[in-house]
């Protein structure tokens, strides 16, 4: 751990999450287990792999981290076509091109300076090492682009950031491996603009969570560089019931207290949903399916229970029938 930085202590254990750019407000409960694994991770210096269910607060548990560390969020989602080089910066060649023939043309008032740093993007892990600099390319780029949102207007680079890789085993190998470099040394070369950017000392090491859904195995010199925090639902009929009606207080507070029993009656449809799916080897809803069901309840209004038998086949039961 760095000297000059202490760790969040995360001792706020609800948390109402703000909306920021593409994320909805929303509220956070940590847990004991993401506590830990957020602190040791931060204090080895290294990324956290969070695996898990779908819809399990995987991503959302960056965010939290952010808000409850008053720190920058900055999130990137990755997916098949996505390169480790898009986390550093990206060069617009087709735009370059575009305006190289434009330039040629007599009497064209397309720009005449071509030079590759006017074609140069910041990606998020340049914004999250050294937001200076980046903030400067992102002004002398011709592309385009806009500056991440900022937590509040007191916000400096030495409070820190906390950097989302969401759903980093839609990529391929090359990506994680790709990152390794970068992350392990805190700086990474950009050969467009033929210079290096740094982590200035006086900024705290970002805090990287990397998300995956285990659809793809992730390389072993990416895992060997990560903490791992992997969260489940719970197997046993009573407790996942009692963790979902949990989670569903949370969300929902007016719901569950205008119809106490909603929440349990849900959560029981699911359960004997999930067991069907896990009999026919089909996809098994979860905590968002169930989540998603109660957002509805509540805006639709009124009595839930016979909405319940009505609406629960459209969020449980995503298999084409036999």
């Amino acid at each position: 751990m760095e000297p000059h930085m202490t760790l969040p202590a995360y001792d706020k254990t609800e948390l109402d999450l703000p909306a920021m750019g593409a994320w909805p407000a929303s509220r956070h409960r940590f847990d004991a287990d993401q506590v830990r694994a957020l602190r040791a991770a931060e204090a080895a210096g290294r990324p956290l792999l969070v695996r898990g269910d779908p819809g399990t607060g995987k991503s959302q548990l960056a965010h939290a981290a952010a808000v409850a560390a008053r720190r920058l969020f900055l999130s990137v989602v990755v997916d098949a076509h996505s390169e480790a080089s898009d986390l550093l910066w990206r060069f617009d060649a087709v735009a370059r091109l575009a305006d190289a023939h434009l330039a040629a043309v007599p009497g064209s008032d397309s720009p005449r300076d071509l030079q590759p740093a006017r074609y140069v993007e910041p990606g998020r892990l340049w914004w999250a090492f050294d937001w200076q600099s980046a903030a400067h390319q992102l002004g002398e780029t011709r592309v385009g682009g806009i500056a991440p949102e900022l937590p509040d207007d007191e916000w400096t680079p030495a409070r820190g950031t906390v950097l989302l890789i969401d759903e980093i085993d839609k990529a391929e190998a090359d990506l994680p491996n790709g990152l390794l470099e970068a992350l392990g040394n805190g700086r990474f070369a950009v050969p467009p603009l033929g210079t290096v950017v740094a982590r200035p000392k006086d900024v705290p090491a970002p805090l990287v969570i990397v998300t995956s859904n285990e659809e793809r195995e992730l390389p072993p010199a990416f895992l060997r560089r990560c903490l791992v925090l992997t969260l489940k639902l719970p197997k046993a009929p009573g407790e996942l019931a009692s963790y979902l009606v949990d989670r569903g207080k949370l969300h929902f507070p007016q719901l569950h207290q205008q119809y106490p029993t909603a929440l349990a009656s849900a959560a029981e449809q699911l359960i004997g949903d999930r067991a069907k799916a896990v009999e026919e080897g089909v996809y098994t809803p979860g905590l968002a399916e169930y989540l998603d069901l109660l957002r509805v309840l509540e805006k639709i209004g009124g009595d839930p229970a016979p909405l319940l038998k009505e609406l629960s086949a459209y969020f449980f039961d995503k298999q084409p029938p036999a």
